[in-house]
């Protein structure tokens, strides 16, 4: 075989390159990390269904809980999410400030969400559920409530700390379109609490 062939024969088993990047690599491992979380919010949903449909004395939802609240809550988290393309729009135009501004009102809707649940919890408590107990009916009623919705605040409280570092981050960059891909996969993360709050504030909530 001539060396021209040679070469030929080598070059047609030559690898072909990984089509991911850094950044495809960042939104990947969120991706797996979102996929493990929607496990767990999908196991703590269908434990509360199996123990809702199994007891006898399951209180009401709606009228021990109330959806006023929750209502203006989850519309506080969609709107948040709106804010949260609107940053990711503005740092793809260049445009730092809006971009700042959209983060920040992101995280404040957060945080607002979380100070809300607080305020909730608060008074729930005061009206005697707890954890282990509950005057309405199944004792189980107030553990499934606090864990369920606890857990989805804890996501929500590290969403905000997320959030704010990110804040920090473009506002150190000098080009603000190299941390696209660090807003777009933070987004991937808020879009995911948002939705999540919508299926708990359904199942826990409404029906």
């Amino acid at each position: 075989m001539s060396q021209v062939a040679e070469m030929r024969a080598g070059a047609a088993v030559e690898p072909a390159e990984t089509p991911l990047t850094p950044e495809s690599w960042g939104k990947l491992g969120m991706w797996i990390f979102l996929a493990g979380d929607a496990v767990g919010f999908g196991v703590l949903l269908a434990s509360y269904g199996v123990m809702r449909a199994t007891s006898f004395d399951w209180p009401n939802p709606y009228h021990v809980l109330g959806i006023n609240l929750t209502a203006f809550m989850t519309f506080l988290l969609i709107c948040s999410s709106v804010t949260m393309v609107k940053a990711l729009e503005s740092l793809g135009a260049g445009d730092r400030s809006r971009a700042q501004l959209f983060l920040l009102l992101t995280a404040l809707g957060g945080a607002t969400f979380v100070s809300l649940q607080a305020y909730e919890w608060t008074h729930l408590i005061e009206r005697g559920m707890r954890i282990g107990g509950n005057p309405w009916g199944a004792t189980l009623f107030g553990t499934s409530f606090f864990m369920v919705t606890g857990f989805h605040g804890l996501h929500v409280t590290a969403g905000v700390v997320y959030l704010l570092s990110v804040l920090g981050a473009v506002s150190r960059q000098a080009d603000v379109r190299a941390k696209y891909n660090m807003v777009e996969i933070t987004g991937l993360y808020w879009h995911f609490v948002d939705l999540v709050w919508i299926m708990v504030f359904t199942f826990m909530y409404l029906i």
